[in-house]
């Protein structure tokens, strides 16, 4: 080979040699540079999370706030008959008897007083003797009131926005207090219609 063949391939060779080198200097630079922003990236994640941590904890402490201060405005009704009207306004205005899963322990916290208190109310103040009674009590009057007024709905619809678990739990509340079936009742009230 000629000299003059090598030294332009070594040339080329050193200039592809140092444009290697600074395209590694180039990566390591950007290498570099992705650390940065991936470390910046994990701490601005983690200054997010603590936010929305602090802010769900915020939330939560004024829902307990919230709550403690109701409680205590309920607890301080030591007349039952004030009591009972709250009761009588918050279930029944709020339609809380439509949740099947609306029980004497939710209504206790709803007002904020514990189970035996609201024990003792119901045996003082009512018919019902319980707040279970109660509850159903309100479910079944929602139910009868849905069978005149509605006689488009199914007993199936019907036993669920009156908050009864299921038809089945419907029909025995009904075969219980009356005697007779949704069904009958149904029927019995609108025949004269």
């Amino acid at each position: 080979m000629p000299k003059s063949t090598n030294k332009t391939e070594n040339n080329e060779l050193q200039q592809l040699q140092a444009e290697n080198a600074a395209l590694r200097e180039e990566v390591n630079q950007l290498k570099d540079e992705m650390m940065r922003l991936i470390s910046r990236n994990l701490d601005l994640s983690e200054r997010l999370e603590d936010d929305v941590d602090l802010r769900r904890r915020v939330e939560v402490a004024r829902e307990l706030l919230d709550g403690n201060i109701e409680r205590q405005r309920n607890a301080d009704l030591q007349d039952d008959g004030q009591l009972m009207a709250l009761i009588e306004m918050r279930v029944e205005s709020d339609m809380l008897h439509q949740d099947p899963d609306f029980d004497t322990a939710a209504l206790a916290r709803l007002l904020g007083v514990s189970q035996e208190r609201l024990n003792r109310l119901f045996r003082r103040q009512t018919i019902y003797r319980t707040p279970e009674a109660y509850i159903d009590n309100i479910r079944l009057l929602s139910a009868m009131r849905m069978l005149r007024e509605q006689p488009n709905y199914t007993i199936a619809v019907i036993a669920e926005e009156a908050g009864f678990g299921n038809v089945r739990t419907l029909q025995r509340r009904f075969q219980e207090a009356i005697g007779m079936t949704p069904v009958e009742y149904r029927l019995l009230m609108t025949r004269d219609n």
